[in-house]
């Protein structure tokens, strides 16, 4: 598969570059099928899709609706945006600002099937050196450019009066995050976890700000092709099945519940404890009928406009967007952000609420 984005290139280069595909391909045609793959990145939120497809999860949703899901872990977060985007994939974890700015904004209409988790702290900033937020003023900042990371460092200097103008920004592969941070020259960080818990534990380095200071802003999500759900309806339910009992297993005080948690900590990099304490900076939805409660709130539409006002600004909503309004956002019960006519990320509340009726 061709590779569209080296680790170092911003996601700026990435878009041009998924845009003139989207206007080079045909459009694409929904069909009914019965194989499908999922991809997924390290993060606290997304264990549970590598724990239930190691833990036989996976395979008993695939069956119980006849189809095939293969689940594929990339070490890469923005690899495998850019692997979902490119069509290779049918479904893709990731957080609604990146859903935005890269497959929705590169043409392809996604429609966010799980609303999995919030951020509580997971995301951070760090400094080296550095007591206050205060002190990041006139330091390079190294981040994953114009992800969730970029726009916690956006939020975080509007909280203390400065812009992006008080510092410089460094691109940096999430992989690399670690090893950059013990070098001489990286004194401030953007990064989330399992980074986050490592960095901090260094010598000299203090988080003076995260995700917890803006709740509910970076969302973790599933999301698939809108195309491919439309067609295969049982895709969705099945991702839902294979979540919500995953997500329970995942949380339960039970000797079940610790030994999945020590499965995912050690696949993630730490143990049962590093774990815990990640699951602590996250407000996960394992209820459904408390995700469905979260994306039908008010409070969705503004986060995501908020969203996409920082995604303009960086000119990440396509070469030709003239405003935030350029690429629409769909909400539960059909409110539009932007324009109608170019919907191409859909937030729905269907397969939670089917896992919230008993109805998978």
């Amino acid at each position: 598969m061709l590779r569209l984005l080296a680790d170092r290139l911003s996601r700026r280069a990435f878009l041009t570059a998924a845009t003139a595909l989207a206007l080079l391909a045909p459009a694409a045609q929904a069909q009914e099928k019965t194989d499908f793959k999922v991809a997924w990145s390290i993060y606290v939120g997304w264990m549970p899709w590598g724990y239930a497809n190691d833990a036989g999860i996976v395979q008993k949703w695939a069956d119980k609706y006849g189809i095939t899901i293969e689940v594929t872990q990339f070490n890469d977060y923005v690899e495998s945006m850019n692997q979902y985007t490119a069509g290779a994939y049918d479904a893709v974890t990731l957080t609604n600002m990146d859903g935005l700015s890269i497959p929705a904004a590169g043409g392809v209409d996604t429609t966010a099937v799980i609303v999995g988790d919030f951020s509580a702290g997971n995301d951070a900033v760090i400094l080296k050196d550095g007591a206050t937020l205060a002190d990041i003023k006139g330091r390079v900042v190294n981040l994953v450019e114009f992800s969730v990371s970029h726009y916690l460092l956006a939020r975080a200097l509007e909280s203390v009066g400065m812009t992006e103008q008080d510092v410089s920004v460094l691109n940096t592969a999430d992989p690399d995050m670690v090893g950059a941070f013990q070098t001489p020259d990286v004194t401030a960080m953007v990064t989330w976890n399992p980074m986050v818990a490592e960095i901090a534990a260094l010598p000299g380095a203090t988080k003076v700000f995260d995700s917890s200071q803006i709740p509910g802003e970076i969302i973790d999500l599933m999301v698939a092709n809108t195309d491919v759900l439309a067609a295969n309806p049982d895709f969705g339910k099945a991702l839902a099945g294979i979540w919500y009992e995953t997500a329970a297993l995942m949380v339960s005080d039970t000797p079940e519940g610790a030994a999945a948690r020590a499965a995912m900590g050690a696949a993630s990099g730490t143990d049962q404890a590093g774990f815990e304490a990640q699951m602590a900076a996250t407000k996960l939805f394992p209820v459904p009928a408390d995700a469905v409660a979260f994306v039908t709130s008010p409070d969705l539409g503004a986060t995501m406009d908020k969203v996409r006002g920082f995604l303009f600004d960086k000119g990440l909503l396509g070469p030709t967007a003239a405003s935030a309004d350029a690429v629409g956002i769909e909400l539960p019960g059909g409110t539009v952000l932007g324009d109608p006519a170019n919907v191409k990320l859909r937030f729905t509340d269907t397969y939670m609420k089917l896992a919230a009726d008993g109805a998978l």
